[in-house]
């Protein structure tokens, strides 16, 4: 594992991550609350706010729309995805770029990479990311992991639900394992649970999924329980730019995540 603290996606060693890959894994039904949100210029614009330490999206739009933004914007480059028409056996999400052509060609300070631990496919993406992560090692950028336990040897075991606290700290810890330097996690529920997840994690950076939109008060409350329990920050995208003016939220989670 490798430090980070000082790296253009970190901030006082901690992250705000404007994750905008929805276009892929949702398809535009998370950009009707918000239309111009279809408009990646439009969430590079809010990606400019001094909260967010970089913004995270596919290789498409990267090529597209970064270069735009290469002096104001920091990139995480999401390696994989899939999209949510096909019916599939499992969770498996493959990779579309290589760390080469991310950092090489545009420009990445970062990359991201989704687990889906539980699935039939585990054992592909472990292979998978172990190149990523070897690769990302020789051009000295972080390995994002998105720690999403999901499939069937989930849904056949004692464990159930993307919010089983014992589930979640399981899927963050291979993270440690696997030599991510840091994994992105659902919410758990409550503070006691995200301290767990640190308790496992040991130096590994942990930041929480922003998932679905709610309220300001609700979102910034769990935000401030994973800063309280050790956590490094958030991975956002519908909570920011599902709103009409996201700078007030902005505003206020720079507070909590850098400065409180």
């Amino acid at each position: 594992m490798m430090k980070y603290d000082n790296d253009t996606i970190f901030r006082n060693g901690n992250s705000l991550i404007l994750a905008y890959d929805h276009g892929t894994e949702h398809g535009p039904t998370d950009f009707e609350p918000q239309p111009e949100s279809a408009d990646p210029r439009h969430v590079f614009e809010v990606g400019r706010h001094d909260a967010v330490t970089c913004v995270a999206v596919q290789k498409g739009i990267a090529e597209t729309y970064y270069p735009e933004y290469r002096d104001e914007v920091n990139l995480l480059l999401k390696l994989n995805g899939n999209s949510a028409l096909p019916e599939r056996e499992d969770y498996y999400s493959p990779k579309q770029c290589s760390v080469q052509y991310a950092v090489e060609e545009l420009g990445a300070d970062a990359v991201g990479y989704t687990m889906y631990a539980g699935s039939i496919h585990e054992d592909q993406m472990w292979k998978e990311f172990r190149e990523v992560q070897e690769e990302a090692r020789k051009y000295g950028v972080p390995v994002v992991m998105w720690a999403y336990p999901r499939g069937k040897g989930i849904q056949n075991s004692e464990y159930s639900g993307q919010k089983d606290p014992d589930l979640i700290a399981y899927a963050a810890r291979l993270g440690l394992e696997l030599g991510a330097d840091m994994v992105k996690c659902k919410y758990p529920g409550k503070q006691e649970h995200w301290e767990e997840v640190e308790r496992v994690t040991g130096e590994m950076k942990t930041v929480m999924s922003g998932g679905s939109k709610r309220s300001d008060e609700a979102f910034i409350e769990d935000v401030q329980s994973v800063i309280n329990a050790g956590g490094n920050g958030l991975a956002v995208g519908r909570n920011i730019f599902q709103r009409e003016d996201p700078e007030e939220l902005l505003d206020q989670l720079e507070e909590v995540i850098f400065e409180d």
